[in-house]
C-alpha cells in the first residue's frame, strides 16, 4: 500500500508562491520529506531574487508548474543532519544553489562536473571564467550587463588581473562601472561609433543579460578565437548570425552553474580577495514590488530577502 502524502512529507514548511502566470506571490504552506540519512536540513535565512525567478513565475520559459515557490540563491543555517552526513553539522552556515542530485559515477561526476551529470536536475537558473580560459592576467574581457551577475563578474575579473570593459545600453551606468566597480572602460552598445572603435580587440565576453538582445555587435568585438559566453537566459530565442562565427573563428558557449568543487573555489577566492555582491535587503512582503522593480531594472544590484526575520507562517 502506498504511503499517504502526510507520511511521505511530514515536515511542514512555509513560503511564498505564484499560483499562475500573473507572477503575483502570496503566502503558501507546503510539506517536505523527513530528513534522510544523507540529507541536510537547514533553515533558510536569506534568498536572492534572480531574473530567472521572474521568468519562472510568469512562465516565460513555458515550463513552469504552478503553484511555484521561486528562489534558488539560498543561505541558511543547518538544523538537522542525517546519520551518514560527515561534512556538515548542526549550526553550520550553508549556501544552496539550483542543482539537485547526481549519480556520482558517470564521466562528468568523476571530473568534478556533476553539474553536467545526466541525472542532475537544474531547478533553473557560474563560474565560467576558468573553464573558458578567461582567468589569465592581462586578458581583455567584456561584461555585458551590469546587474546582479554582471557587477560580480567585473569584481572577479579585476581580481584575476583582466582588463575589463563593461558593455551596457545605459550610459548612466558608466560612472558606477568605472569609479565604483573598477572597470577599465565602458561601452554604450547602442553607440555604433564606440562599438566600431574596439572591433576585434576582446579575448572574451561574458553576457549576463536575461532580456532579448542582439549578438552580432558582440561577436564583432571579439578577436579570432575569442569566446562569447552566455550566462543570461532570455525569455525568447536569440538570433545567431553564423558567418561572423565561422569567418572570424569565434566561439559561442554557455554556462548555467559551476559544480561543487568550482563553487567552493569561487567562494574561497571571493573571501581571499574580499569580493562581495552589492545588495538591497528586503522583507518578504516587499517581494512583489521587488519583482516589478527588477523587471524595470530598478535595483542595485541584487535584491536579497531577509526570510529569517520576516517570513512568518500563516498557520
Amino acid at each position: 500500500m502506498a504511503n499517504l502524502p502526510e507520511q511521505e512529507h511530514p515536515r511542514k514548511a512555509f513560503g511564498w508562491a505564484a499560483r499562475d502566470s500573473s507572477g503575483v506571490l502570496s503566502p503558501f504552506n507546503l510539506s517536505r520529506r523527513a530528513t534522510g540519512e544523507r540529507d541536510v536540513c537547514f533553515k533558510v535565512l536569506y534568498c536572492g531574487i534572480c531574473h530567472s525567478d521572474l521568468h519562472m513565475v510568469k512562465n516565460e520559459w513555458r515550463n513552469s508548474i504552478y503553484p511555484i515557490v521561486p528562489g534558488h540563491e539560498i543561505a541558511g543555517i543547518v538544523t538537522e543532519v542525517g546519520s551518514k552526513v560527515q561534512k556538515f553539522k548542526v549550526g553550520d552556515r550553508v549556501g544552496v544553489g539550483c542543482m539537485v542530485g547526481s549519480c556520482n559515477s558517470c564521466e562528468s561526476c568523476s571530473n568534478n562536473l556533476e553539474n553536467y551529470c545526466p541525472k542532475m536536475i537544474l531547478t533553473y537558473s557560474a563560474n565560467p571564467m576558468r573553464y573558458y580560459g578567461l582567468d589569465k592576467p592581462g586578458l581583455n574581457v567584456g561584461v555585458v550587463g551590469l546587474g546582479g551577475l554582471g557587477h560580480v563578474a567585473v569584481k572577479f575579473l579585476k581580481s584575476l588581473g583582466a582588463k575589463v570593459t563593461v558593455i551596457s545600453t545605459s550610459p548612466n551606468k558608466m560612472k558606477e562601472a568605472i569609479e565604483n566597480l573598477g572597470a577599465d572602460s565602458f561601452l554604450v552598445s547602442r553607440d555604433q561609433d564606440q562599438m566600431q572603435a574596439v572591433m576585434n580587440t576582446m579575448d572574451g565576453i561574458i553576457d549576463t543579460v536575461s532580456a532579448v538582445h542582439p549578438l552580432l555587435p558582440l561577436l564583432g568585438l571579439l578577436k579570432a578565437n575569442g569566446k562569447l559566453i552566455m550566462l543570461g537566459a532570455p525569455e525568447k530565442p536569440l538570433e545567431l548570425p553564423v558567418f561572423p562565427l565561422i569567418q572570424g573563428r569565434k566561439m559561442l558557449a554557455g554556462s548555467a552553474i559551476g559544480g561543487i568543487k568550482e563553487t567552493q573555489e569561487m567562494i574561497d577566492f571571493a573571501a581571499k580577495h574580499k569580493i562581495t555582491p552589492d545588495i538591497e535587503v528586503i522583507p518578504i512582503d516587499y517581494v512583489n514590488t521587488a519583482m516589478e522593480r527588477l523587471l524595470k531594472g530598478d535595483v542595485k544590484y541584487r535584491f536579497v530577502i531577509d526570510l529569517g526575520n520576516t517570513l512568518k507562517s500563516s498557520s
